[in-house]
C-alpha cells in the first residue's frame, strides 16, 4: 500500500515537472469564449478578417454597453469599423472577449513552413506587460493593429507579428509571443468562434 501511494505520488510530481519544463504551450489559458453568426448580422469589417482571400487583414472584436443596449465593435487591421447590436441570444451567451475585453482574428499570410497560414484568435493584451506586472486582474497593455500585420504594444513597444503565430520580433530573452485561442470560421458570412483550450 505505502509503494502505492509513493509511486503515485512521484508520477504527479514528475507530470508537473514535465509540465513546467514545457516549451511555450500552443494555446492561451486565458478565459475567451465567443461565437457569432455572421451570417445572421452580416457586418462587412468582420468578414474581411473571415476572408480566407483576404489574409493579413485581422478585425479586433470588442464588447460596450450604451443606454443598457450591448454592442460588438469591429475594427479592421485596414481601419474599417463597424458596431452591431448583440441579440438576447448572444447577451444570454456572455461572451469573454479574452483576458480584458478583446480578441484579434484573421487569417496568417504565413506558415512555419512557408505555406498560407490558417485562421488564428489572438488576445490584445501584451502578454510580457501582464506578466511582467503579474496583474491578470485588470490589464490594460493593448496592442495595436498595423496593416502591415504587425500589432504593437501601447506599454513596452514590443512588436507582434500577427501573420506569423503572433510571435514577437523585438523581445528579449524569455518575452512570448501573442496569447493565442483556439479559433474557426465558416467563412466570411459564416459562424466565428474564439476560445480558450
Amino acid at each position: 500500500m505505502k509503494k502505492s501511494v509513493i509511486f503515485y505520488l512521484l508520477s504527479f510530481i514528475c507530470g508537473l515537472l514535465l509540465t513546467s519544463c514545457e516549451a511555450e504551450q500552443e494555446y492561451s489559458t486565458w478565459p475567451c469564449r465567443f461565437s457569432y453568426n455572421n451570417l445572421i448580422h452580416q457586418d462587412a469589417t468582420l468578414a474581411t478578417a473571415l476572408d480566407k482571400n483576404s489574409r493579413g487583414v485581422f478585425c479586433l472584436i470588442t464588447e460596450s454597453t450604451r443606454a443598457g443596449v450591448k454592442y460588438l465593435n469591429f475594427r479592421n487591421s485596414d481601419g474599417l469599423e463597424s458596431q452591431k447590436s448583440e441579440s438576447e441570444e448572444e447577451v444570454q451567451a456572455r461572451f469573454i472577449l479574452g483576458l480584458n475585453n478583446g480578441i484579434i482574428v484573421g487569417f496568417q499570410t504565413l506558415n512555419s513552413d512557408g505555406a498560407y497560414g490558417g485562421f488564428v484568435g489572438y488576445d490584445v493584451q501584451c502578454p510580457n506587460c501582464v506578466c511582467r506586472e503579474n496583474n491578470t486582474l485588470n490589464p490594460n497593455y493593448r496592442v495595436s493593429m498595423a496593416s502591415t500585420g504587425i500589432a504593437t504594444c501601447s506599454k513596452c513597444g514590443k512588436k507582434y507579428d500577427m501573420n506569423n503565430g503572433g510571435i514577437v520580433l523585438n523581445g528579449e530573452k524569455g518575452d512570448t509571443g501573442l496569447e493565442k485561442y483556439v479559433a474557426n470560421t465558416t467563412g466570411p458570412f459564416g459562424v466565428v468562434s474564439v476560445f480558450r483550450r
